[in-house]
């Protein structure tokens, strides 16, 4: 067989081989919701409610995550959906009411701070010392799939402004 052919025949039955992040991801989206086109379409579709999400069951240790980061009150594993190099996803281990930042009262105040300075240490942790972006999306056109407040600490990239 010549080099070419055999070149051609190699891209035409080339299969890619599944992440482990992809191949999780398909896992818990076909257990978990619906087929969906995308973030947006996951965001409109959610919807809040007392049962526990996908955060309470990683909390639970009924569903496996790549931990990063835990103390006493907050949990921090790598998204299965990376957006940058670093994607991490750091939640409160108590909901209690807190299903977005818009529903936050005087009484999240201690919970939020130490969010952001667990942000902050996973940052650390990560080596991103030439910066990192936060985002906490609340609501549908916030883009909030998972009505358990979290934040996402993205870096090990260079990030633009505006964000898209």
């Amino acid at each position: 067989m010549t080099k070419n052919k055999d070149r051609k025949m190699r891209q035409e039955t080339k299969i890619k081989p599944s992440s482990s992040s992809t191949s999780r991801l398909q896992l818990l989206t076909s257990h978990l919701l619906p087929p969906m086109a995308s973030e947006k379409d996951a965001a409109l579709a959610a919807v809040p409610t007392d049962s526990p999400t996908i955060f309470d069951k990683i909390i639970n240790k009924e569903i496996p995550a790549k931990v990063v980061y835990e103390d006493e009150k907050v949990l921090a594993f790598r998204d299965i959906a990376p957006q940058a190099p670093t994607h991490i996803v750091i939640i409160p281990k108590v909901k209690d009411g807190l299903t977005g930042l818009s529903k936050a009262e005087e009484r999240h105040c201690e919970i939020l701070g130490h969010l952001l300075y667990s942000a902050k240490r996973v940052a650390e942790q990560e080596g991103l010392e030439d910066g990192f972006r936060i985002v906490i999306n609340d609501g549908p056109k916030g883009c909030q799939s998972v009505y358990h407040l979290h934040i996402h600490l993205l870096g090990g990239r260079q990030m633009n402004w505006p964000p898209g």
